[in-house]
């Protein structure tokens, strides 16, 4: 996220919460009494995959790329203590709001760089992420040299042996973007999920999807569970499913990539 003018909002239900608004639109969400607590439907879905990465408690080495309010940071360290995250936010001046306004755990490994995300991304040693989170969001639209193979083989450098790829995509009607992430993906891993609203997966509205790509198998039915009885419902699609709602959409390279699609108005208020 990039360049916005950021404040708090107060969460009247909960006492030390607080909205993140960029420019006005609800950008993240952080309990700071309970930092379990993830607000966003999007954000539960990430969490779930956090959950079910591996045994409950052991600490993950991780990457988020786009920082926000570190709100998956912040979850990952209390329900993962030792976890040693590698925050990349390209946003100098939200960095420090958030800092100032929601500090972090000091005894939370988690270390902030301010950078553009595929720059930090090569900063990160060759295998040692179990997973890498993709949340970036310039404008409201994934940035182009953040969708494509190229990118997605430096994740792939990134990743321990066994290692996940989460991303949050956001598409509207027709759904082209997200079609052709799931094709991007597909072309340099060989699991994949997406959990969507169903308004969403039926292309009747714009939304996010959250993507999950591995080398090894994913727990595709607790994931389908969870997401199925969050308050917000959602549905997960894996497999020919997953490969037939793509259409045959070709892979994206950096010389045809593009942004993710602009959001209607009051799409996220």
């Amino acid at each position: 996220m990039g360049g916005g003018q950021a404040e708090l909002a107060p969460d009247r239900e909960r006492a030390q919460a607080w909205t993140l608004l960029l420019d006005g639109a609800p950008q993240s969400h952080v309990d700071l009494g309970d930092p379990g607590h993830l607000a966003f439907a999007y954000q539960r879905r990430i969490g779930h995959l956090i959950d079910l990465a591996a045994p409950s408690r052991q600490p993950l080495n991780v990457v988020h790329l786009g920082g926000g309010a570190f709100t998956l940071a912040r979850y990952t360290a209390a329900s993962r203590p030792r976890s040693a995250q590698q925050v990349v936010e390209i946003d100098a001046a939200l960095v420090a709001f958030v800092r100032e306004h929601l500090p972090l755990d000091p005894q939370a490994r988690i270390r902030v760089r301010t950078l553009d995300a595929r720059a930090g991304l090569a900063k990160v040693p060759d295998g040692w992420a179990d997973l890498v989170i993709a949340d970036v969001f310039g404008g409201a639209r994934t940035p182009a040299h953040l969708t494509s193979t190229e990118f997605l083989d430096d994740v792939r450098r990134a990743l321990a042996p066994g290692g996940w790829y989460v991303a949050n995509l956001a598409d509207g009607p027709p759904l082209a973007h997200l079609r052709g992430q799931i094709a991007t993906a597909a072309a340099r891993f060989t699991h994949l999920a997406m959990a969507a609203d169903p308004v969403v997966w039926r292309g009747k509205r714009f939304g996010n999807a959250v993507l999950a790509a591995a080398d090894r198998e994913l727990p595709v039915a607790e994931f389908t569970r969870r997401v199925a009885s969050d308050p917000h419902p959602g549905r997960v699609e894996h497999g020919r499913a997953l490969s037939d709602f793509a259409g045959g959409a070709a892979p994206v390279s950096d010389t045809s990539a593009t942004p993710s699609p602009q959001p209607p108005p009051g799409a996220f208020h």
